[in-house]
Order: C-alpha cells, then structure tokens, then sequence
C-alpha cells in the first residue's frame, strides 16, 4: 500500500483515535479543544490531497488488511467522496469553533467535557466513513456509528420534553437501520457479495422484478436520512430541540449523507439509461412541501428545518434526471448546501441568545442592535434562495440546464424549482422583516438556563461569531471558484454516470492505478492551487 493509499483511511481513523485520547483527557478542557480542532485539521488537508489526487488520476483505493476487493473491504475516495469529505470536514471544523466558544461562554474555560468532545469526533468518523467505503455492509456500520453520536449529542443537557422528541429521531433512525440491514442481507443473498463495484456488475445479472424491489428499498432506508416527502416527518421535529451546533453539524452532513448514499448505490448498483419518474415526483413534492412548511412556521428553527426538506428535493431533481449533467448538479448543490444550511442554523443560535426566544413574532429591530449578526444572516439566507451571483444561484442554474433538455416530466418538475425558490426567498424575507426591522425588543427571560437552546443574555462568545463567519467566507468561495468547482463536479457526474473508472480502480487495481508514482503525495499537496485554476482538468486520464 502506498502513502497515497494509507492516507484514505487517515478521515476515518484520525477522529477515531481523536475521540479516544479526548476520553483519556477528559479532565483538560483545554486539551480536548486542541485535539478536536487539530485532528479535524489534519483530516481537512488530507482530504484536499485526496480531492486532486482523485481529480488528476482517478479514484484512490486503499484495501484495508490487504485483501483485496471484492473480498475485502476498500475505501475508495474518487472526485465525489472526495469534494463530499473536503467541504463537510470545513463545516464540521467550522462548528466546533462555534461549539468551543459557546461552551467557555456558557460555563467558563476550564469547564472540560466528558461527552461532546470525543461523540463530536466520533460522528466524524462515521460521516467520513459513509463518504469513502466501498462496501454496503461497511455503510451500514458508518451510518450506525453516526446514529450513536447524533442521539447523545441530541439529547445533552436538554429537557425531558425536548428528550421525548429526540426519541422520534431515535426510533425512526433505529426502524431504517433495520430495514437496511435487512436490505443488505437481501442483496448478499441474491448477488453473493456487498461490493459496490462488484454489485454493480452482478446486480445485472438479477432478475428486473428483483432488481427493482432491492432499489426501492434502499430509496426508502436513504430516503429516511434524507428527509425526503413523505418520510421527512421525523426531521423538524427533532432538529430544533437540540443545542445550536449540534443542529447545524446534523443539517449540514447527515442529510447530505443519506443524499450521498441514495446517489451511489443508484448510480453505482441500480443504473438506468433515462430520468427516474419516481424520484422527479418525490423531488417535486419535497420541494413543494418544505418550503410551504416553512412559511407557515413561527419557530425560527423549524422554518430552517422545513427550508432543509425543501432543498433536499433539489439534490433528488438532479438525481432523478439521471444525466451527467443531473448528477454533476447535484454534487454541486450539495455543496453548497452544506456549508449554506449549516452557516443559517448557526446565526440562528447567536440570534436566539440575544432574543431568549426562537419564535419569529417575538423578536425586531436586530438590524439597529445587531448590524453585524443581520449581515451572518443575510448572505447565506440570499444564497439559500439562490439569488445571483451567489453559490445558490450556481448550482440551480446547473440543475434547470439539465433539466431542461431530459424530456417534458424533467421540464415540469424544473418549474418546481423556480416555484421552491420563489417560497425560499418568501420565507427568508418574512424573517427579515420580522426578525430585523422594526423597533428593538428586549431579550426575554430564559425558562431553562441549564439546556444549551435559548439563553436570552444578548452575548455571544468571539469564537461562535468567528465560526459562523468562516462558512459565510466559504460560501463566498465556492461562488467565486463556481468554475473551477463545477468542472470538477462535471467530472464527478461522468464518473458517477458512467460506472467504469469506479470499478476498475477497485476490482482492478493495476489498470485503475493512477499513472507515476501513487505514493508521491508531496505533487497532490502542491497542486490543489492548480486544480482549482485549470477547470478543465486536462490531467492524466484512467484507463479502466
């Protein structure tokens, strides 16, 4: 195994080892801090090197215990798990800076932690997991370790009300991990391997009425994760009862996740050769239905939480359009909202601490009081409705382009989006309106100071500010790289459409190696400046 190749499984282990010595540590707050920001780091330079060298020379295989796939279990970074694991290790980065402050503000700096710290890790590890396995089985585990975290980091120091709604989370999340295992278990019998390379050459062998069954199954167990109508129900109702970062770190990946997930094992395992009817309904109607959930909303959390079932049915519209050009815009807007829906849930903790509320009627005149939070408000909040020349505005003119020449059920599911943007800006105006216009309230009293939700002592710690602002300059940067950016997403598109290159590196590792010397990770780190110049990519190609 080369250094290159080593270094795939370093997103996974890194947290993991993280989290363990942040246990070890458990009595310096001070440590647990540094460990936390500098593991997830490191995972953030290694993923940069991970994203060119998968963009110059194909997927990077790593075969874990040196057997090789299909009989043992590979991780795989390629141009999507790659930009996937990049932009949500930013954002998870991002939040814990918020997180740190937050707490020192609340409980003081030698406060240490014996629970968020290594849980916050952990979750890494499986978000990181999820993006690169190259296995059914080991996403099944992934999407486990993932569940664990988010219920303890759900559930901290919060009510007994607010514990019985994140029960809702807990059960639908535990009912989809049986119907996956489940799922898993019908696939190896059937096709006698969990391979996602391997599957998707004997998943043609299967009968079509059996083929079908295994897919719908996996649309509905991702389709959970996702949030996607009608099996979104679970999501606006556990969300806001959890502390800011938290919220904003489960917006911002694990919905993503599910999203990654329904789009590599349908691309990978279930391919077809025109636009999926089924997802371009589901598409229309969670576009639809979120955003006229959000505008009926008087909780700023469950707006947002409704404006994020919304969007997913952005992502599916690509999806289900079933082009390169489909699947190239939804990586594209899957990165934008990432860093876009997590920068909004953020802001709207430092507003609930200077307001002491989350309803939206109950709060005015932030803009005279706060100028500088009205601003981490308005940026994301316009890029969110995608207005130009914002990343927002990027990724949807991508997905209406490849909408637009997919046939007459891709066209009229297009207009849906225009029609979910339209509510989007609607309802992030109303917030404007109400939460920043107007004549200056003050702060109401704080019912449960002890629960991490709403404080009311109109401060806010530095470092939340900083944390916040970092995604809003992210954001900022994936509009003005949208070139660049969107050639490597084209790239991923192809990739993901055309199945080979994915395959080959993994059951075939001498054709799918990348050309020089694969361990050279010195040329990866030095060209990420050249990558994002040269949109083209006229690199090595892989020869499957």
């Amino acid at each position: 195994m080369t250094l290159l190749q080593a270094l795939v499984a370093f997103p996974v282990l890194l947290p993991m080892l993280g989290a363990a010595a942040s246990v070890i540590v458990g009595r310096r707050a001070s440590l647990q801090r540094v460990i936390g920001v500098v593991t997830l780091a490191i995972v953030c330079v290694v993923a940069g090197i991970l994203l060119v060298a998968a963009d110059r020379n194909g997927p990077v295989v790593a075969e874990l215990g040196g057997w090789p796939a299909p009989m043992g279990i590979a991780l795989v970074a390629d141009r999507m798990s790659a930009l996937l694991l990049l932009i949500s290790t930013l954002v998870t980065l991002a939040v814990l800076v918020y997180a740190i402050d937050q707490r020192i503000s609340d409980y003081g700096r030698e406060t240490a932690s014996t629970t968020f710290h290594p849980i916050f890790l952990l979750l890494s590890t499986g978000v990181s997991l999820a993006y690169l396995t190259g296995d059914l089985f080991t996403l099944f585990v992934a999407f486990e370790i993932m569940l664990a975290s988010s219920y303890v980091l759900i559930t901290r120091r919060t009510s007994a009300s607010r514990i019985r709604s994140g029960m809702t989370y807990v059960i639908v999340s535990l009912t989809s991990s049986l119907l996956f295992l489940t799922a898993v278990g019908f696939v190896y019998a059937a096709t006698g391997t969990v391979n996602l390379a391997d599957l998707a050459g004997r998943m043609d062998l299967l009968p079509d009425g059996l083929r079908t069954v295994l897919a719908l199954v996996l649309v509905v167990v991702f389709g959970i994760k996702a949030a996607i109508v009608p099996l979104h129900f679970w999501l606006p109702d556990s969300y806001p009862n959890a502390p800011a970062p938290v919220t904003a770190l489960f917006a911002g990946l694990l919905t993503k996740v599910g999203i990654y997930a329904l789009l590599r094992t349908q691309t990978l395992v279930f391919p077809q050769d025109h636009p999926s009817l089924l997802l371009l309904v589901i598409a229309a109607l969670t576009m639809v239905v979120g955003a006229l959930g959000a505008i009926a909303q008087d909780d700023l959390n469950r707006l947002l939480s409704f404006l994020l079932v919304s969007h997913i049915g952005f992502m599916l519209f690509g999806m289900a359009v079933w082009t390169p050009e489909g699947i190239a815009g939804t990586a594209l807007y899957v990165v934008h909202h990432i860093t876009v829906q997590a920068t909004l849930f953020l802001v709207s903790g430092l507003i609930t601490r200077r307001t002491g509320t989350v309803s939206i009627s109950q709060m005015g005149g932030l803009a005279q009081t706060a100028p500088h939070l009205a601003v981490l408000f308005a940026i994301p909040a316009i890029t969110l409705a995608g207005l130009p020349p914002t990343s927002g505005f990027v990724a949807k003119l991508a997905l209406l382009q490849a909408g637009a020449g997919a046939g007459l059920a891709s066209e009229i599911v297009a207009a849906f989006v225009v029609v979910a943007s339209l509510l989007t800006l609607y309802a992030v105006a109303r917030v404007w309106v109400r939460v920043f216009w107007g004549t200056p309230k003050e702060p109401l009293v704080d019912n449960d100071p002890n629960d991490e939700l709403v404080v009311g002592t109109a401060r806010s710690a530095r470092g939340m500010y900083v944390g916040a602002s970092s995604l809003v300059v992210v954001s900022i940067v994936i509009a003005l790289f949208a070139g660049p950016l969107s050639g490597i997403t084209a790239r991923a598109g192809e990739d993901l459409h055309g199945r080979e290159t994915y395959r080959s590196a993994v059951l075939d590792p001498v054709a799918g190696a990348p050309e020089g010397d694969a361990g050279d990770t010195g040329d990866a780190a030095g060209d990420i400046g050249t990558a994002l110049a040269d949109p083209a990519g006229d690199g090595p190609e892989v020869t499957p």
